[in-house]
């Protein structure tokens, strides 16, 4: 499997499924292996006719954010020019909807909405007399869009931007900031398929509203809005903007009743996050996920249920020691079905709203690796997405809450044309004699002393857990012939709470100990590893351990790949923008206690390193800014360390540009090579 097996590997998107539960639509996205163009295809699956074939469906242009009203049109994003213009150069991405027959026939499309500002996503009631919109649209607009163009902070005349103390963030994860200007929701009436009188759900007016960014940025999306089982009303997770958003986690779930006045906080006794808000089906039940510490953003998220009628809430899920990420209901209201991370899978499980138990379902012979975008057909059937270390999502389904047929082959069947690999879980001891997990991942016939690969992940409240991904790849890492071992180290998601919080004020103590027993452990269990050839990689929290790697490790590694990693943890909490995080986990801002800082400083260690690295960093990256991975390898030149240094101009924390994935790639391969290569000196 190469890096462009990779970058073009098919992507299949979640499902949406008719009314009736009858058929699932979804899309399978592609990319030409020459010129690394992109096409989207939408197939529509009889899901009463398992194995049958899927038909394709041809909604004459592009089309997204596929979604079924209870209506049984499919209702979709398109940025296709609108009914009223033919200049492509003027489309604003709207609403769609299309009528489907059995056999794929489409009648339409037919523009649902006509607004001024582009639409980034769109809730249907659950009886399709009305419809959400949200997107970015100044504050003091009424409508969704208007000529108030939220341009206060470009005073002129020349091009700066002006910001004010108290406009909070000026700059997050990836974009400049623009004051006054957030994510709004509106809610319209749909009459005749068309959608009228929008209100601004946070309240016309601005003086007496909600002041936020609704879905939160810079992740949320239409999982925190949801409609009211009766069609009156909207739940929505929002956080209030401020001065002091940048160091806040208070995320809170409002209720509105679209008569334009200010929404009501709901959760507003609870100072840090509540999200995810989900009615039950029958209306009596507000469910939503609540963690418990302000200012952490990985603490626990505990299901919460809520009395419609009364108001009255309490934790569901508190004595389950696992952080739930996603909850839906089944159809008939009986049950909640969540997932959350456990050991290393991703797996569903069904909660009972009465007493709070909670069942692990077994919906996947073997490992349940990585199962999401799980949709309640009928009261005990249930749509979802798999994948795993071995291969991207494909769709299947359960009924009877027995294990899941397939239904789809998007990608199985072309991985199953590239070298198999496999992937060994493994645990031992670690920091405070703690069991400690790993996997390791390699080519099923691999050579008899294969170099390996230590993968060190972000977060760092994260996993390396048996899930695809298109960075971070370990399968195509051992396809170049590696062992990709990954450790998480304590601090990683997945095992507990306690497990999580254990690496807080203790970045380069208990996760570099756990990895150096965790790569001792993998060399030990499997002979097939040359244990002189070896290399760390890792991004963010991972990067910032190959800088603490180079100065407190410096005589273990052939080489070393450095993401996005903090080098010097003064000016990094200075120029990063959630300050919530660097103040949970080092016990409060540098000001107030640097010696917590210093003391897991890699910059402070420099005249140790000696291990070539590769250093890659975008310029686009507000969370750890390129200015780290600048300082890391001036750092590297002046202790004349063999080094290079990869810089993306258009990306941000992550890399998601498909060309330049395949430049990361190759670039780290080359890298690699030379230093695990046949003819590298490992001296």
């Amino acid at each position: 499997m190469s890096a462009v097996d990779l970058v073009t590997m098919p992507r299949l998107s979640a499902p949406t499924v008719t009314p009736d539960g009858r058929f699932a639509v979804y899309s399978v996205t592609t990319r030409d292996p020459k010129t690394l163009d992109s096409d989207t295809a939408i197939y529509l699956q009889d899901l009463n006719r398992t194995g049958s074939d899927p038909v394709v469906i041809d909604l004459g242009g592009s089309a997204h954010d596929l979604t079924f009203g209870s209506d049984s049109f499919l209702y979709f994003l398109s940025d296709r020019p609108s009914n009223d213009t033919d200049d492509s150069a003027d489309a604003v991405t709207q609403v769609w909807r299309a009528a489907l027959e059995a056999d794929g026939n489409v009648t339409g499309p037919m523009q649902v909405t006509n607004v001024k500002a582009d639409v980034h996503g769109f809730k249907l009631s659950p009886d399709t007399s009305k419809i959400a919109l949200f997107g970015d649209i100044s504050r003091d607009c009424v409508t969704f869009g208007c000529d108030n163009d939220g341009t206060a902070h470009l005073p002129g005349p020349g091009t700066g931007r002006l910001y004010d103390a108290e406009d909070g963030f000026f700059r997050h994860w990836d974009q400049w900031e623009t004051p006054g200007t957030f994510s709004r929701l509106f809610a319209f009436d749909l009459i005749n398929g068309k959608a009228s009188s929008g209100v601004a759900v946070d309240g016309q007016n601005a003086e007496t509203g909600l002041v936020g960014d609704t879905p939160t940025k810079p992740f949320g999306g239409g999982e925190e809005i949801a409609w009211s089982a009766d069609s009156t009303g909207i739940y929505f997770a929002a956080r209030q903007s401020n001065a002091a958003e940048p160091t806040s986690t208070n995320v809170d779930i409002y209720w509105s009743t679209l008569d334009g006045g200010a929404p009501q906080n709901l959760t507003a006794e609870n100072l840090a996050t509540d999200t995810l808000p989900s009615p039950s089906p029958d209306g009596k039940w507000l469910a939503y996920a609540a963690m418990e510490r302000p200012g952490y953003e990985s603490d626990r998220l505990v299901i919460h249920l809520r009395d419609v009628e009364t108001g009255a809430a309490r934790a569901l899920t508190g004595d389950f020691d696992r952080s739930f990420g996603s909850l839906t209901w089944t159809r008939d209201s009986r049950w909640i079905i969540a997932g959350a991370q456990d050991v290393l899978d991703t797996p569903a499980f069904k909660i009972d709203p009465r007493s709070g138990t909670v069942e692990r379902l077994d919906l996947m012979a073997g490992n349940e690796a990585r199962i999401g975008g799980v949709t309640p057909i009928g009261n005990d059937s249930l749509l979802f997405t798999r994948n795993s270390i071995g291969g991207p999502s494909e769709l299947y389904l359960s009924k009877g809450w027995q294990q899941g047929t397939p239904l789809t082959d998007v990608a199985t069947s072309l991985l199953g044309e590239r070298a198999s690999v496999v992937t060994t879980r493994f645990n031992f001891k670690g920091a405070n004699d703690e069991t400690v997990w790993g996997q390791i991942t390699k080519l099923e016939n691999g050579d008899a002393s294969m170099p390996a690969i230590l993968y060190v992940h972000g977060g760092p409240q994260g996993s390396f857990n048996d899930g695809w991904s298109s960075r971070w790849n370990p399968r195509v890492v051992a396809s170049q012939g590696y062992a990709v071992i990954s450790v998480d180290f304590h601090g990683s998601s997945g095992y507990g709470q306690a497990f999580t919080d254990s690496i807080n004020q203790d970045w380069g103590g208990k996760p570099l100990e756990d990895l150096q027993k965790g790569l001792a452990a993998a060399l030990d269990l499997d002979p097939q590893i040359n244990g002189e050839k070896v290399c760390a990689m890792g991004a963010s929290y991972g990067g910032y351990m190959m800088n603490w790697i180079a100065g407190k490790w410096p005589d273990r590694f052939n080489c070393l790949v450095q993401h996005d990693g903090l080098f010097d943890m003064r000016s990094f909490y200075y120029t990063t923008e959630e300050l919530w995080f660097p103040r949970w986990d080092f016990g409060g801002s540098y000001n107030e206690v640097p010696e917590n800082y210093e003391k897991w400083n890699p910059v402070n260690h420099v005249s140790n390193w000696q291990t070539p690295m590769l250093v890659i960093t975008g310029e686009k990256d507000y969370r750890v800014p390129y200015s780290q991975g600048l300082q890391s390898f001036t750092a590297l030149q002046e202790q004349n360390v063999p080094a290079k240094l990869l810089v993306f101009p258009d990306e941000n924390h992550w890399v998601l540009g498909a060309k330049n994935s395949l430049q990361w790639h190759n670039t780290v391969f080359d890298w690699l090579d030379t230093y695990l290569g046949e003819d590298a000196d490992t001296e």
